[in-house]
């Protein structure tokens, strides 16, 4: 059998934990909203129309944050269309997703759902077909007492208390020419917009931070220079810089698509060097933080590639990116029709690959601040016109936000490796070739306030990894348990009715000698090793 060796210390400290590393994103594509979040007709309906279901199941599962609500839809939505009465309300075209925005779940309905939900609101600004005056207008009809027309007309319409909304981002993906009013050939001019309204809305509440929006793909043409021309223009007042990155593998490509975390290490490697450059070259005593606040996972076949092998996305043509579109009718998102959210590729294998872009944001977490994983509703909570299930991306996903909050501790890993090689589905979906990559990836939390050391611990391999975990330098704490998932068909997949085809169980042969924890870690599977301070709770 093959083996590894993992090796923890406290004195391998990362850095602090932000607990929205583990958030979720949320805008009106699809049933996402008219259907998921909403909808006055589902039994479990509160008085406002949300399905309290929904609500219970992102309560259950701890996350402490939502992007919201947007998303592509953000750049040519006017937030002043959906507020007040909905009769008055003034339904518009959404050209991102071709759509019908009724606008029955407005700006403050979108809070009211974050609040009943227990989650922090991560709240985006159109900064496409909006100026500074809709941005400075939105928060001080958000976040002002009262007193002023904006925070009247709140009053007005219901809600008596500033929402208080306390992280704002500035616009989506504005590198990207698929966005309405795109700054792809301007980062300049998007970094001044972002520096002026970044400042005015500061000046409407002096406790909130901003979120300036970077590279949304390391595939465009423009990255890194485009993070560092924006942030050459607006680096001292803003407090986030956001990137994205949706990985997509060769159909059946297991390799591949596990190599996410490898793929995001290197775009977050480039990318903090970027912001550091910035700062040495204006002189900036402020230290730039990261928020990945979207990323996903899927399989996809091979396409057209129009710029050969390798080749990287032409930024200059949005008609060949949107042709799929084109001719699709603008649709309404009617509730009654919701169906569960389908995504290419395993559940078992869809889940490990999230949770190894959740493994390398708590690697990173001394700089990376914010994570919010699309799908975390919809994907990881599933959902269908009726009912609410957790499928095998939830754990991971939960048990990180129950127990993955502290310190980050980097583990020393000797592992097998495999070898990717670099493909290209079409002019957007590329990646390049990786050698070397480690068979077990992990991350380690340490937890002072409870007692607590975890080990997040992935098996990439197909085979089963004799592991030997070294945690010799934790003195105090003893083992305590070994939860583990994986899906030896892969092809299992939870439901409603039987949630429990793949879910995390206590693996009872694993056992401690010497201060090192002997496991065995099966193929393609996803491992929680926890360690107790002695004496403490268990």
């Amino acid at each position: 059998m093959k083996k590894a060796a993992v090796t923890v210390h406290p004195d391998y400290v990362i850095g602090d934990i932000d607990e929205r590393l583990y958030s979720g994103y949320l805008e009106p594509i699809g049933h996402w909203v008219y259907g998921g979040a909403w909808n006055p007709e589902h039994p479990s309906a509160d008085e406002m129309g949300f399905r309290r279901d929904v609500i219970d199941g992102i309560r259950e599962m701890g996350m402490p944050a939502v992007r919201l609500p947007g998303g592509n839809f953000i750049s040519g939505w006017d937030w002043k269309d959906s507020i007040g009465p909905v009769s008055e309300r003034k339904a518009r075209l959404d050209l991102a997703w071709r759509q019908i925005e009724p606008n029955t779940v407005g700006h403050d309905e979108y809070l009211e759902w974050s609040k009943r939900a227990g989650v922090e609101p991560l709240y985006t600004l159109n900064l496409g077909t909006a100026d500074i005056d809709s941005a400075i207008s939105c928060v001080e009809y958000t976040n002002h007492p009262g007193g002023t027309y904006w925070s009247d007309l709140r009053r007005k319409n219901g809600y008596n208390d500033p929402h208080g909304v306390k992280t704002w981002c500035l616009g989506n993906e504005m590198d990207g020419p698929w966005q309405i009013s795109s700054f792809e050939k301007d980062p300049a001019g998007y970094g001044i917009k972002a520096h002026e309204i970044s400042k005015a809305i500061k000046w409407v509440d002096p406790t909130i931070k901003t979120v300036v929006s970077g590279t949304c793909t390391p595939l465009t043409r423009t990255y890194p220079e485009w993070d560092v021309q924006v942030l050459e223009k607006c680096y001292d007042t803003v407090d986030y810089l956001s990137l994205h990155y949706y990985h997509v593998a060769p159909e059946g490509d297991i390799n591949s698509y596990l190599c996410a975390s490898t793929v995001i290490e290197d775009f977050l490697k480039t990318v903090i060097s970027a912001c550091d450059y910035v700062k040495a070259k204006i002189k900036s005593p402020n230290k730039m933080m990261i928020s990945f606040d979207e990323y996903g996972s899927s399989f996809a076949p091979q396409s057209r590639v129009v710029t050969g092998r390798p080749g990287y996305l032409p930024l200059t043509s949005i008609m060949e990116f949107s042709e799929p579109h084109l001719n699709r009718p603008f649709r309404v998102n009617d509730p009654a029709e919701t169906k569960p959210l389908e995504r290419a590729g395993n559940e078992m294998l869809r889940a490990l690959t999230l949770a190894s872009i959740l493994l390398a944001l708590v690697r990173n977490a001394d700089r990376v601040k914010i994570g919010c994983m699309t799908g975390a509703i919809g994907a990881a909570l599933a959902y269908d016109r009726d009912n609410v299930w957790k499928t095998a991306v939830y754990h991971p996903l939960f048990q990180l936000n129950k127990l993955g909050r502290g310190k980050s501790i980097l583990p020393a890993i000797t592992s097998p490796t495999y070898d990717v090689e670099g493909y290209n589905l079409n002019d957007f979906l590329q990646m390049k070739d990786y050698a070397d990559v480690s068979e077990i990836e992990a991350a380690c939390v340490h937890s002072e306030e409870n007692g607590e050391v975890t080990v997040f611990l992935i098996n990439r391999g197909r085979e089963p990894i004799e592991v030997e975990l070294d945690v010799r330098g934790f003195e105090g704490y003893e083992y305590s348990q070994h939860l583990e998932m994986f899906d030896d068909t892969l092809c299992a997949k939870n439901s409603f009715d039987d949630q429990n085809i793949i879910c995390p169980v206590n693996n009872h042969e694993t056992k401690v000698l010497g201060g090192k924890v002997q496991l065995t870690a099966n193929g393609l599977s996803w491992n929680v090793i926890r360690l107790i301070k002695s004496g403490g709770a268990r």
